[in-house]
């Protein structure tokens, strides 16, 4: 159930009215039902709405609310639905009560039972969560006002349900679609469809990627009442299958992933602090992280109304003076983890612990079981800006082994040069050097502790380990630096606000699995970034059935929502009965326990389709 709102004008004057409805399926597709009018709610955030209807549906079915006072108004209205179903119901007895007899004879079949039979099991579960949670966010209606016909918007639903619920390739997809309820949920015929008119509607969405994804976020602000203040920026990569030939932006570069043998795109992401992507955008798989700041923040100017004030949360890969400057020119402030050298600025603070304060932190939402590991912090004022000691017990094993995998690594490539200037098959001076300069390239994070040198006389490479810079670093394990120019937060609100950015790591995880972002198989430009675009849009619903969850305090993600739900199907049950005639019934199966709570908690209807019934004359085409 929700909350849906009415204008009406009369004499000039518009009257607003709020109707609880709720969706429904039926033979033609999904439709809304109003099950009573609520009057005027007021000025109360659109935010509420979906939780007062959350409190009427859970009353009508007779759950309790054992923390919260019963709700006068939630009352009232439950009183209000009961009387009109009273209502409804006297109707129908009466009349019911003045048909004939035989009519009631109508249901009654003599039926073969032994040549009863079940035909075209399709799952359903998945795709009627996903099809209400489009339905929700407005999809449809966001896709038709940027100018797709009915039709590409039949085909937009059925790939992005398919990258939410199990991802293929548009060849593989039309068996997908027809393995699945969708022709009956969506009331489309998909028997004919072939990979072509997908590829087509990939050109179709791709203009529109900007305004759809704008209309989305201000829907989603308003159905969960999203914060507006802080947004997380961070970037990941994503390699493709084969040489990419007809894309300019398929190139190689750091990979993310660990393949830095295949081409690459570079992919910006933006999300809020609930974890609600906000924008997105494409770059060449060779783009460095810092120039993407910019077009990023541009391309969030047309999403969403920046505001003087609102944050800005970025890694250390733009961490650089002009990208700072650039945050505050837009009136902007910022949060971001400083580069590896500003950190050893401050080894003395570092080694003194006796300043630093234990944050105190929460099991996370979504694993309220997890222990959490050690964060203490320290905050100091350097000129315009709040520096922000961070020293952490968990990252402290995780840096060290980092380094120490780099330093095996540098030695190894060493002893590899050493060898093969001392068997003379390297003899060149300007070549020696060269080598060893590469190797300072290659293994940057550690070659500062392992001076190198050729001694031309000897003709021999030699290097030694730095023995007091290795201390430096051993200190400095688990500790990174945070800057912000904001004054107003204490060392353990700016340490929370800058961690939010792990909610863009988890954006980018989901999107590569379990909606299988990678690999990319299309090499052309624009299908490429539509690909992205639908792994985004697909994202959209996942992060919606999720927070809908955690709001109802389940702990549970969407990979086990649907696996749970994999088992609610729609069939044909065939009865063959007397006089030659089969009767075929589809409908879906009976939704058991499992399936009912996640519905509810979902709060969608558990009943997929209404029956539909035909009957077949023997020899007759069906």
């Amino acid at each position: 159930m929700y909350i849906r709102q009415t204008a009406k004008q009369v004499k000039g004057k518009t009257y607003i009215n709020h109707l609880l409805v709720e969706a429904i399926a039926t033979p033609d597709g999904p439709r809304q039902r109003t099950i009573c009018s609520l009057g005027n709610l007021g000025p109360r955030p659109r935010g509420e709405w979906l939780k007062l209807a959350h409190k009427i549906e859970s009353a009508l079915v007779g759950q309790g609310d054992f923390i919260d006072e019963p709700d006068a108004e939630v009352q009232t209205i439950v009183a209000k639905v009961r009387a009109r179903e009273r209502r409804v119901d006297a109707e129908t007895l009466d009349r019911d009560a003045r048909k004939t007899s035989t009519s009631d004879d109508e249901h009654l079949v003599r039926i073969h039972t032994d040549r009863v039979s079940i035909e075209e099991a399709r799952e359903a579960g998945t795709v009627h969560v996903g099809w209400q949670f489009y339905h929700r966010l407005g999809l449809d209606e966001i896709l038709a006002d940027a100018g797709l016909d009915d039709k590409a918007r039949r085909l937009s639903a059925a790939m992005i349900l398919n990258r939410l619920i199990a991802p293929r390739s548009e060849h593989a997809m039309p068996e997908w679609i027809r393995s699945t309820a969708l022709a009956d949920i969506l009331g489309e015929n998909f028997d004919d469809l072939d990979a072509f008119p997908l590829y087509r509607n990939l050109d179709k969405l791709y203009p529109e990627r900007a305004r759809i994804e704008a209309a989305l976020v201000e829907r989603e602000r308003e159905l969960f009442d999203l914060d507006t203040t802080i947004y997380l920026y961070d970037l990941t990569s994503t390699y493709f299958e084969g040489q990419a030939l007809g894309n300019r932006k398929a190139k190689r570069g750091y990979s993310r992933d660990k393949r830095p043998d295949c081409k690459q795109v570079v992919v910006g992401l933006v999300v809020n602090r609930d974890g609600f992507p906000i924008a997105h955008e494409v770059w060449a798989g060779n783009t460095q992280d810092r120039s993407t700041l910019d077009a990023m923040l541009d391309a969030l100017a047309k999403r969403v109304d920046l505001e003087p004030g609102q944050t800005v949360v970025v890694d250390r890969g733009m961490a650089f003076k002009e990208n700072l400057e650039s945050i505050r020119a837009r009136g902007l402030r910022y949060i971001v983890a400083a580069r590896q050298g500003e950190r050893d600025e401050h080894l003395a603070e570092f080694e003194d612990l006796e300043g630093f304060d234990d944050v105190v932190r929460q099991p996370g939402p979504r694993n309220p079981g997890q222990k959490k590991s050690r964060v203490r912090v320290q905050q100091r004022r350097v000129g315009e800006e709040t520096h922000v000691l961070c020293l952490s017990d968990g990252r402290q094993a995780k840096d060290r082994a980092i380094r120490e995998k780099h330093e095996r690594r540098l030695l190894a490539d060493m002893e590899k040069l050493k060898t093969r200037v001392g068997q003379g098959r390297l003899k060149d001076v300007e070549k020696i050097h060269a080598a060893i300069g590469r190797l300072r390239e290659r293994h940057p994070r550690v070659a500062r502790y392992y001076p190198i040198a050729y001694d031309e006389e000897k003709r021999l490479v030699e290097y030694h380990r730095d023995d007091a810079k290795m201390a430096v670093a051993e200190t400095l394990d688990g500790s990174y630096l945070l800057k912000t120019d904001r004054h107003d937060l204490t060392a353990d609100e700016a340490w929370r606000v800058y961690t939010l950015l792990t909610r863009a790591e988890n954006a980018f995880r989901s999107m590569k699995s379990p909606l299988a972002e990678r690999p990319i198989f299309h090499h052309l430009e624009h299908r490429v970034e539509t690909h992205i675009f639908l792994c985004v849009l697909a994202y959209h619903l996942l992060v919606s059935i999720e927070t809908t969850l955690l709001d109802n305090g389940v702990h549970t993600s969407w990979a086990t929502v649907r696996e749970q739900l994999r088992t609610h199907q729609i069939c044909t049950v065939v009865l063959p009965a007397e006089g030659g005639q089969t009767l075929r019934i589809r409908q879906a199966t009976k939704a058991e326990k499992p399936h009912r709570d996640l519905y509810r908690q979902l709060s969608i209807p558990s009943q997929i389709i209404r029956p539909k019934r035909t009957w077949i004359t023997e020899g007759s085409d069906e």
